[in-house]
């Protein structure tokens, strides 16, 4: 056991080789495998559901557990079956980008396939075993949340991602799907709170796809995957990424104004700071080597990195700003 590497694998995708892999611990294993840094957005996502329930007077908290565990695991399926999928069609070879910012264990010869289906069954039963008694409760509506989540976390990597439309899939799954599906299997109705607050939370997380897609957009077009940026270019996609960091903030303002939202959302101002690092890097080229301040551990990773640090700072100041909103409004 190694809970110092759990943790570091949170917040990073530790580099290792295949001979430091066979003495990791299995949590070790699965936190790298899955890639579990990203998953802090999906903890977000649930964070926001919860806390719009929690303002309406609706919030469960065995229902949130369920719901934040089952979307967590459902992330960490969707993530081994993408790198099973790019590794059988050969994506991950020669070096390509996936390989280069961290471990792929299938491409790096961490993992068979087997090992890798194994991971991915497990992780994929658990995500199921708490999202069934929601789906249950919920009704049809749950039943047809659950068969569009099936469909993202199986049919995203091949073909939406190759044809222009993972980048789409993304906001919905991040906004619509988790936010607003979540707060309803949480409080069993719909609500037009939870509508508007998913948009600035999904629009962050699709800049960081889309920063990625960015970031390896030369290669993605010599193996045929068109993702937008490789479909719409580089100089349309750097602008589309900086407008949607800036969207965030100008929907928060209009969340207040005419939404029915109050001053606290405007905590994301603390976020400023990393607006202001990663804005006039998304309007430009990027470094030929990383900068002093960047973490190296990332490189090459360089618009994904920038637009992931803006959204956990967003994310954390912005839920941070729906909790103390909530708490004004809560009914009791």
């Amino acid at each position: 056991m190694n809970p110092k590497l759990w943790l570091h694998s949170l917040t990073r995708i530790p580099r290792t080789t295949p001979e430091e892999w066979k003495d990791l611990d299995l949590v070790s294993r699965w936190l790298i495998a899955t890639r579990a840094a990203v998953l802090i957005m999906t903890f977000i996502a649930a964070a926001i559901a919860g806390i719009i329930a929690f303002r309406e007077g609706a919030f469960h908290l065995g229902k949130w557990l369920l719901l934040t565990f089952g979307l967590i695991f459902s992330h960490a399926t969707n993530n081994l079956l993408n790198d099973l999928s790019d590794f059988k069609r050969g994506v991950d070879k020669n070096n390509y980008y996936r390989a280069q910012y961290g471990p792929q264990p299938l491409t790096h010869g961490m993992m068979t396939i087997r090992q890798n289906l194994t991971y991915a069954a497990i992780t994929g039963l658990l995500a199921l075993a708490c999202g069934l008694p929601l789906v249950i409760e919920a009704g049809m509506w749950g039943w047809i949340l659950l068969a569009l989540g099936a469909f993202f976390v199986f049919f995203y990597t091949w073909p939406l991602k190759y044809i222009a439309l993972g980048e789409v899939a993304v906001f919905l799954v991040w906004g619509p799907l988790m936010i607003a599906g979540g707060h309803f299997v949480i409080t069993g109705y719909w609500s037009s709170h939870a509508l508007l607050a998913c948009v600035p939370y999904a629009l962050g997380v699709t800049g960081v796809i889309f920063g990625k897609h960015i970031d390896k957009a030369a290669l993605d077009s010599a193996k045929r995957i068109f993702t937008l940026p490789v479909v719409i270019g580089e100089r349309i996609s750097k602008a589309a990424l900086a407008s949607m960091v800036v969207l965030q903030y100008v929907l928060v303002i209009g969340m207040i104004i005419w939404g029915g939202f109050h001053t606290p959302l405007l905590l994301v101002v603390f976020a400023f700071p990393a607006f202001k690092i990663v804005m006039p890097q998304f309007l430009s080229e990027p470094p030929e080597n990383p900068p002093e301040w960047f973490p190296k551990e990332m490189w090459p990773a360089w618009y994904v990195a920038l637009a992931f640090y803006h959204n956990r700072q967003f994310g954390i100041f912005y839920i941070l700003g729906l909790l103390l909103d909530a708490l004004l409004v809560h009914k009791f």
